[in-house]
């Protein structure tokens, strides 16, 4: 009988059309599920794929195998995984990529409560401006916004990205209040540098009639991270445009104070990232689940929310 190791290592590579790609998928190595795959060859007697350095494509008996038992293997991945469940509690190494902005003021706090509730899961967390490969890096998740939704990786949202233009009330004190995104050119800017492209980021706000307009600040003070933007503005440096979630705690606070309130830039929404697969780590598993709980219990979505004014 075929071990499920096999039949899977099948089923992946037939799906990426190699076995590098499913190699990240399963968390193998290359050259484990090519064995696997050769074994399956062997205890058949058929050869399933055709092999050649670029690729790999199914023979005509690999594509019949592959429809008879590709929903087969789903079901049987979803069996494992619910005996898995019950026989015990959700452990091992979670590990998960964050902005280190959004990351620090939202997630870890959050920490304690999951971890007395999942004390066998240890946190393996890396704070980071930057998009990572979840399978390829080996990530269980990713917490941000702008990801690309590669082949095998889906997503939950959590709440909106709005952009909003902000600065302190010291900043502002002797300044006329600008009406509209036009206006903030006017005014110093802490403006931030993509480490991806190098390039100035620049916005193009809306109101809830729907007009556009583009917020250009002057580039007065220029930084890379979302948080050395925020104290910049807390500093009394100038006039910068954050997303909702780096600016809320200093809006409650009166550190900082909001200008042209009606308007918003959209930045994409803040989404949990995770694999794709039936099969799914119970780490994983209740990691996303606990997180996106959360943001639904205390209405996060509506209270990042831009459009609120």
């Amino acid at each position: 009988m075929e071990t499920l190791a096999n039949l899977e290592s099948f089923v992946r590579s037939a799906e990426h059309a190699g076995f590098s790609v499913a190699a990240r998928r399963l968390g193998l190595t290359p050259a484990a599920v090519s064995r696997n795959v050769a074994m399956l060859e062997r205890n058949l007697g058929v050869r399933l794929f055709h092999r050649s350095t670029r690729k790999l494509t199914l023979t005509e008996e690999g594509e019949r195998f592959l429809a008879a038992i590709r929903d087969n293997l789903e079901g049987i991945q979803s069996a494992i995984a619910g005996v898995a469940g019950e026989r015990g509690e959700p452990a091992g190494a979670l590990k998960v990529s964050l902005s280190p902005s959004f990351g620090t003021e939202h997630i870890l706090p959050l920490l304690p409560g999951f971890l007395q509730k999942y004390p066998a899961i240890r946190i393996d967390w890396q704070f980071d401006n930057r998009q990572v490969d979840l399978v390829a890096e080996g990530f269980d998740a990713a917490i941000g916004g702008g990801f690309d939704l590669s082949p095998g990786i889906v997503s939950r949202v959590l709440a909106p990205a709005h952009i909003i233009a902000v600065a302190s009330p010291a900043y502002m004190a002797s300044r006329t209040l600008p009406i509209d995104p036009a206006g903030l050119s006017a005014f110093d800017g802490i403006v931030m540098r993509s480490a991806r492209t190098g390039r100035v980021r620049h916005w193009t706000m809306r109101n809830a009639a729907g007009e556009e307009m583009a917020a250009a600040p002057k580039e007065t003070i220029v930084v890379n991270d979302p948080a050395a933007m925020r104290e910049a503005a807390v500093l009394g440096l100038g006039v910068t445009l954050l997303a909702v979630p780096d600016a809320r705690r200093h809006l409650d606070s009166g550190a900082l104070v909001r200008l042209a309130p009606k308007w918003y830039a959209e930045a994409g929404p803040i989404s949990i990232y995770f694999a794709n697969r039936i099969l799914l780590p119970a780490r994983t598993r209740v990691f996303v689940d606990f997180i996106a709980d959360h943001f639904k219990r205390n209405r996060l979505a509506e209270r990042f929310a831009g459009s609120r004014g």
